[in-house]
């Protein structure tokens, strides 16, 4: 309870005591006013927090005794819990959605899947906590929880009661947090390893005769002195665990090295004493070395693991430097803050070479941008006044002034960051079974444990105790628990730093048994940047290449402009193939009144332009609108000198035809290869248009690199709605097939959405990104084959982690219960089992390093790292032939 007359408590030097934390006050110290008294507090942050408390109404926080000593809090759990539910502290680092909240924490104490078990069982337990998921590797926490039915600080407070500690995750605390704790784990091995060679010597003499001489009870007392300290202070994180799940009544892997080191105690104790037999201290000093030496290269490795999301969280600046409006009107004030104190609306200053630290819009200045961290990227990308720029990107040789618009979680960097910590804390199907295994593997070992003693105790007692000691010590579930979320964690940090973000652990499982593989069009096949090609109109016909932009007629031009200030609201790529040939023409768009717009997707665009209505899309949208298309505008002059990959747009103004622009979008230089490379590998494809039959039977033909063959394996599916994508996609699915959808646009959100595997290619829309599973930052279809190998090689891992796991134990477990291994040969092989899954995990790195000499085909961009092996032949089989009827929206098949 927090005292009626707050005090300033004494140390036992007569120093002041901070009234927040306890510590004393120094020469430095301030003092004010608190609830009516007078309080001391040794700096201005434990005065500001002392504050916040009583203002909330949470002066119980401040345990003492009558005497006004402070009690501290629990060592592990942070001393402001109560703290974590004011809204002012939680807008920090907890997402708002509503009454649901959502928060990563960094969990200190996690080292093995039996934790992971104990905190996602013991947190999901509780009433208002809908999901509390563990990331083993990096030992994360992600919590959603009902804040109507739960307090955070509860939730908080039942971690701290099953022995773990929680923070809100920040990039530099988590890594002073990693390494202290990797300090400590230290200075536990090293001072085990001292008494290991200390207590060498004393081994030696009683192996070399001590042991029946007359000085066999004093060594076996220097032995005691030494194993003795060592076991309490190396071992005191597995007796701690041990201790707090069994008041939770749960099984952790720390109570079998508990039981086992104690055992071997308790008997090398009862020898001193003078019972028969031999002593091991021996044992019990380098069980405790070596145990902990396989938890240290285990933390290493795991720090390993998460680097590549580490590198992501490296690229956000720490601090921005705000322009600031002059309090006597001159130029603004350059003001240098933490990134945490920028506020939406800010204008930053970003020098030349320095890193943008958030999201924004030039509006002053114009320079060269590296996007390669974010995007893989290697080309410059030039971006002036009026153009949005990411967090994380490198300014080249201007000076920029952004207005903020993105701060930390809510940039683009900060969404991919959020994807990959949410794939490597997510679960594949493949996970499920070691998950019920690991909780029922503590209890086997401490059955096998007991069986042992029986079987052996009938002979020899001693026998008996190492025989059980050493099953206790080498079975292990860390591996088996290591399994999935090693392989996932490696394999979406190593996506992520080649440009391929995974949402989600189960879809690497997913995708590599993907059998179809169907592909939008535009924006996916092709470039995405549409162009232009042709344009007519009353008085003539405009071709690009032939004529130059300002070449329009006075006419062409006027009708040019409404559209395009029409166009500008869509994110279509044809429209802004309208916009730029417009811009390139310097027609006027922005001074024009646009209102009552509205889009139909697959369809057009329309509205009331400068008060005339204005109509831009198919021919058949436009006839249904009551557009008259038989005038001779409705057919190109220059058809005949058209390129093949064109799609007819209309506008029509006040109900007339007005204008006819004939668009082409080329195909991505790596497409062909890689539909004739999926197609090599036994899969099916299809390609999904909205577009013309003839057009796309001719971007298929151009794909093939032959005419359309009625064999092949390339489907043809044209003109269809994006309402439509959807129910083709479901077909696909009633006929058995697993299928994988690519695409790029607000069209394709609903198919991708439908898939198994949505995957989203290159700067996709916010609505594609959300929809899909996979998300290709490059704008290079290869990605996509890469995407699919990297999860046959990920899901090939998991398999092989959990045969390593299940093979080390049936292999070393008969052998311990026939004795003939050692504790101590048991201690070693302990950490090896998971070792050798953190390294087998590691080797899917090499997945982006294959020799060139090895490509079966050269690729144009020989200077990337890339896959250029066919996809693995039987991996994933071409389905069976379908006997329904096909549905009434498919055409032909190439």
């Amino acid at each position: 309870m927090a005292p009626s007359a707050p005090n300033a408590p004494m140390t036992a030097t007569g120093a002041t005591r901070c009234f927040h934390c306890g510590l004393p006050v120094g020469d430095d110290g301030v003092a004010t006013e608190v609830a009516g008294h007078r309080c001391s507090f040794c700096c201005g942050g434990c005065r500001a927090v002392c504050e916040a408390i009583h203002a909330a109404g949470l002066e119980g926080f401040y345990r003492r005794t009558p005497e006004g000593e402070v009690l501290g809090p629990p060592p592990t759990p942070p001393r402001q819990l109560a703290l974590y539910d004011l809204e002012e502290v939680q807008q920090e680092f907890v997402q708002n959605r509503g009454e649901t909240r959502e928060v990563n924490l960094l969990v200190e104490g996690i080292h093995c899947a039996a934790c992971v078990w104990l905190i996602e069982t013991g947190l999901a337990a509780l009433p208002g906590v809908t999901e509390a998921r563990v990331n083993l590797t990096g030992r994360r926490l992600r919590l959603t929880w009902d804040q109507r039915r739960q307090r955070l600080s509860a939730i908080l407070q039942r971690l701290a009661d099953l022995g773990y500690a929680a923070v809100p995750f920040d990039p530099d605390r988590a890594e002073g947090t990693l390494q202290r704790d990797n300090r400590a784990l230290l200075y536990r091995m090293a001072f085990a390893g001292f008494a290991m060679m200390n207590l060498m010597w004393v081994s030696i003499a009683l192996y070399a005769g001590a042991d029946r001489g007359e000085f066999r009870s004093l060594f076996h007392w220097i032995g005691l002195a030494i194993a003795t300290p060592t076991l309490l202070y190396s071992g005191y994180p597995f007796y701690r665990g041990a201790l707090t799940g069994l008041r939770r009544l749960r099984l952790t892997m720390d109570l079998p090295i508990a039981i086992g080191a104690s055992i071997t105690w308790l008997y090398s104790f009862y020898v001193t004493l003078g019972g028969p037999g031999e002593v091991y201290w021996d044992t019990v000093v380098n069980f405790m070395f070596v145990i902990l030496v396989g938890r240290y290269l285990e933390a290493l490795s795991r720090r390993q693991a998460v680097a590549a999301t580490q590198r992501l969280l490296d690229l956000q600046p720490r601090v921005a430097t705000v322009l600031r409006p002059s309090p006597t009107g001159g130029s603004p004030e350059e003001a240098t803050v933490p990134i945490r104190a920028v506020r939406p609306g800010d204008l930053v200053l970003v020098r030349p070479g320095e890193t943008i630290p958030v999201d924004g819009e030039i509006v002053a200045g114009e320079s060269s941008l590296d996007e390669s961290m974010l995007t893989g990227e290697s080309r410059p990308a030039p971006r002036c006044a009026g153009e949005s720029v990411a967090a994380g990107t490198l300014n080249g040789a201007g000076v920029l002034q952004v207005r903020v618009t993105g701060l930390l979680r809510d940039t683009a960097l900060g969404r991919i960051i959020r994807l990959v910590e949410e794939a490597q804390s997510s679960k594949a199907p493949i996970q499920s079974t070691a998950d019920r295994i690991v909780p029922w593997f503590v209890a086997a070992t401490l059955g096998l444990a007991l069986l042992s003693f029986m079987l052996w105790v009938h002979s020899d007692l001693e026998t008996a105790l190492l025989a059980a000691t050493a099953v206790l010590i080498i079975t292990c579930p860390c591996a088996l628990g290591m399994a999935t979320p090693m392989a996932i964690t490696v394999a979406t940090g190593l996506g992520a730093r080649h440009g391929i973000l995974i949402k989600h652990g189960a879809v690497l499982e997913t995708l590599s048994r993907i059998d179809h593989f169907v592909f939008d069009k535009t924006g996916t096949l092709t470039s995405g940047r549409p162009g232009v090609v042709a344009l007519r109109h009353r008085d003539g016909t405009w071709q690009a290449g032939r004529d130059a932009p300002a070449e329009l007629p006075a006419a062409a031009r006027a009708a040019l402009g409404q559209a395009a200030a029409l166009e500008i609201l869509s994110e279509h790529p044809l429209a802004h193939a309208i916009v730029t040939l417009a811009r390139a023409a310097s027609v006027p768009i922005a001074d024009r009144q646009v209102q009552q717009v509205r889009v139909v997707p697959g369809a057009g665009i329309g509205g009331e332009v400068d008060g005339q209505q204005v109509l831009i899309g198919t021919a058949d949208w436009l006839a249904d609108q009551g557009v008259d298309l038989s005038s001779p505008l409705s057919a190109l002059s220059a058809a005949a000198t058209m390129p093949d990959l064109t799609a007819p747009v209309y506008c029509a103004i006040d109900g007339r035809l007005a204008l006819q622009l004939a668009i082409a979008d080329p195909l991505r230089p790596d497409a062909a290869a890689l539909i004739q490379q999926l197609l090599a590998s036994g899969l099916r494809v299809t390609l999904l248009t909205g577009d013309r039959r003839a057009v796309a039977t001719r971007i298929a033909a151009e794909l093939l690199g032959t005419a359309p063959d009625a064999d092949g394996h390339l489907q043809v599916i044209a003109e269809v709605r994006p309402e439509d994508k959807d129910r083709v996609i479901a077909e696909l699915q009633r006929d058995g097939q697993r299928v994988a959808m690519v695409g790029d646009g607000i069209n394709d959100a609903p198919a991708l959405v439908r898939a198994d595997v949505g995957i989203a290619v290159g700067s996709g829309t916010d609505v594609s990104i959300a929809s899909a599973d996979i998300v290709l930052m490059q704008s290079e279809l290869r990605r996509v084959a890469d995407a699919a190998v990297l999860a046959q090689r990920t899901l090939r891992t998991i398999r092989q982690n959990i045969a390593l796991s299940f093979a080390y134990n049936a292999i070393m477990v008969p052998l311990a219960m026939a004795a003939l291994v050692t504790p101590l040969v048991a201690a070693i092989s302990m950490p090896l089992s998971s070792l050798a899954v953190i390294g087998n995990s590691a080797r899917i790195h090499r997945l982006f390093a294959i020799p060139r000499a090895a490509a079966t085909q050269p690729r144009p961009d020989a200077g990337h790292a890339c896959i250029t092996t066919p996809l693995p032949a039987g991996a994933m089989t071409r389905p069976q032939e379908s006997t329904q009827e096909p549905a009434p929206w498919k055409s032909s098949t190439a």
